[in-house]
Order: C-alpha cells, then sequence, then structure tokens
C-alpha cells in the first residue's frame, strides 16, 4: 500500500507481546481504516487496552476459539499481520497444532487479495552456524529445537500458498517492555547468585521490541511491488550482547547486587527434565522448558540483518542501547507489581 490510502488491517497475537506493541502502534496511526483483532480471550484484550488508557473506533474485537480462526463475515483485510504463535510447550504436537496448522487454518480465511507479513523466529534457521560469525539468509536452515522446526515448516507451507503476498520476518530475541518472559531474567538478576549456563560466553543478536514493531509496519506501508522477495529477513539491531551482558544490565537497571556463576550445561538440562516433570514449575519457567534448552546450549545466535535494511530502507532507533530497553522493561514489570 501507498502511505495515502487507508485500508484494512488483520492483526493476531494481540494480546501478546509483540502484537500488544504493534497494537499501540497502530492506535496512533491514522493510516488504517479498520483494524481486526481476532482473540481468544476478548476480555483480557478489553483490559489490557484499558490500562494503556486505549479506546478506538477502528478496533474490531472477535473471539476466535482454539486454533480455528474462525473469523466473522465481511471481514476481509488488505494486510495480514500474523503475530501470534505458540512459544512453549512440552511436545511437537502442541507447536505444530498452533504454528502451522492454526496458521494454515487463518490464512484459510482471508481474502486471495491479501499480504500476509508472518512473524517467525530465528529459531527457523538455528543458531550461527560452526565456524562462522553470522547467519544469513543464504544459510541452510537447521533448527535445533520442535519450536524452531514448527516456524520453519508454517514459513514453507505459507510460501506454497501465498507467492509473493507473502513476507517473513525472523527476529531473533526480542526485548522491551509488556513481555512478561522476561520476569525470570530480572528476579534472577535480584538474587545473590545468578547462574549462566555453561563455562564460555554466548553471543547473540537481538532487537527492541519498539523497532521490531516499526519494522513491521515500515514493510507492511510500502508499495506491493517492493516485496521484491518474500524472505525469510533476518533483523535486529545491529550489535550484539552476551549473555553474561544481558544479566548485568538487568541487575544494573535494578540496582541488584551479586555474582554471575557458570554452571555445565547438563546442569541445565538435567534441570529441564525436572521442570519438564512437574507443571507448576514448567508453568513458573517456561523457557527452562527441555525443548526450548535446546535453544540455550549454542554459543552463537547471531544474524546478518542489512538485506532487510536495504530492501526496506529501515533502521532501529534503540541500536545498540541494550540498558535503555532494559530499563524501560524493569519498569513495565514494576507498574505490574511483578518486580
Amino acid at each position: 500500500m501507498t502511505s495515502g490510502n487507508l485500508m484494512e488491517l488483520l492483526l493476531t497475537g494481540s494480546t501478546g507481546f509483540v502484537g500488544r506493541n504493534l497494537l499501540i502502534r497502530l492506535h496512533h496511526d491514522p493510516r488504517w481504516s479498520r483494524i481486526i483483532l481476532p482473540v481468544r480471550d476478548p476480555e483480557k484484550l478489553q483490559s489490557q487496552l484499558q490500562g494503556e488508557g486505549i479506546s478506538d473506533e477502528r478496533f474490531l474485537p472477535c473471539r476466535v476459539t482454539g486454533n480455528f480462526w474462525e473469523l466473522p463475515p465481511g471481514v476481509a483485510p488488505d494486510l495480514v499481520i500474523h503475530a501470534a504463535g505458540l512459544l512453549f510447550a512440552r511436545g511437537r504436537e502442541e507447536y505444530f497444532e498452533t504454528n502451522v496448522e492454526g496458521t494454515l487454518r487463518l490464512i484459510a480465511q482471508i481474502p486471495r487479495t491479501a499480504r500476509v507479513i508472518v512473524l517467525s523466529s530465528l529459531a527457523a534457521g538455528g543458531p550461527t552456524p560452526h565456524g562462522r560469525q553470522v547467519r544469513s539468509m543464504d544459510d541452510e536452515d537447521r533448527p535445533i529445537s520442535l519450536y524452531g522446526a514448527s516456524k520453519l515448516t508454517m514459513e514453507r507451507e505459507l510460501r506454497n500458498r501465498l507467492g509473493r503476498r507473502l513476507l517473513i520476518l525472523r527476529p531473533p530475541m526480542v526485548l522491551g517492555p509488556r513481555d512478561a518472559a522476561t520476569l525470570p531474567l530480572f528476579k534472577m538478576a535480584r538474587g545473590l547468585v545468578r547462574v549462566k549456563p555453561g563455562f564460555s560466553p554466548k553471543t547473540y543478536s537481538w532487537v527492541d521490541v519498539g523497532d521490531l514493531c516499526d519494522a513491521i509496519l515500515k514493510a507492511a506501508l510500502v508499495a506491493p511491488a517492493d516485496w521484491e522477495s518474500h524472505g525469510p529477513f533476518y533483523l535486529g539491531s545491529g550489535t550484539t550482547i552476551t549473555d553474561s551482558e544481558l544479566m548485568a544490565t538487568a541487575a544494573r537497571v535494578i540496582e541488584a547486587r551479586g555474582i554471575t556463576l557458570s554452571v555445565p550445561q547438563a546442569v541445565i538440562q538435567l534441570t529441564s527434565l525436572v521442570l519438564d516433570a512437574i507443571p507448576a514449575w514448567r508453568a513458573a519457567l517456561p523457557s527452562l522448558g527441555r525443548d526450548r534448552v535446546r535453544e540455550i546450549l549454542p554459543d552463537r545466535w547471531v544474524c546478518e540483518g542489512k538485506l532487510f535494511d536495504e530492501q526496506f530502507g529501515w533502521k532501529p532507533s534503540s541500536a545498540g542501547n541494550l540498558e535503555t530497553t532494559l530499563r524501560s522493561t524493569a519498569e513495565w514489570l514494576k507498574k505490574q507489581g511483578k518486580i
């Protein structure tokens, strides 16, 4: 689309981390005539909007059940931003039912003219190839987790169905406010001892959620001809961080003191087995489930985002400013009474 046209948008995942931040951006963006919000829990969406002080007559919430995505009659968006997805599960069936089958059911509901931006993950490609500094679009996809495999399968199925109407984005680690998944990081940072998996540094690409939202909307608002490739495009802040830097910065922004203790990765793997066996613990620490721990073990998750930057003219505003991003995250968590 061009910036002079008003068009209809369908956004999934509007009660989640990235989708919720996107919705706030859309509230301040007059270029959309209607914003359709399929959610499993409209009451939760309404509560979140009230908490943000947002009321927008363009928002059209509609209740969906499970992964069936039965949209109401008359819904005909020009663009779909699919930000919903299952991040944590115990097994392959759960991941694939939501991230693959659920996505295909959604796509079956939209007009054949609609363009689709799908938020995938660096996990679909896998860690940086051995002996390399970055993973690029040219590298073979080698996901190491069931989560990553489900995202890669989703991408392939959508390419078969949508062709040039599809744009796939693979962000790395996303940080910023409204992410409850960072709560364990800050709780660990507050302790006297902070646990680091493995004895060697682990290096990551990352992106601020505000910058990611800007990238998504930048791609959404260009003319269709500018979608020269469906991707998948990697993108990020342009800087890297280590696991030790992440924990130290989280501690600094909440004025906590402590020491970082490296532990053998086998201990982390054993912990994940115990957590998976106890539902209450698994719910409290989903990022330490057995499948996602597979992604903790590699030493390098760094991707090359220049191709997206060049094609869409996007530059992150928060490049390298991890402390600012984590400070805003901590402030949001404090307002929620979580830390």
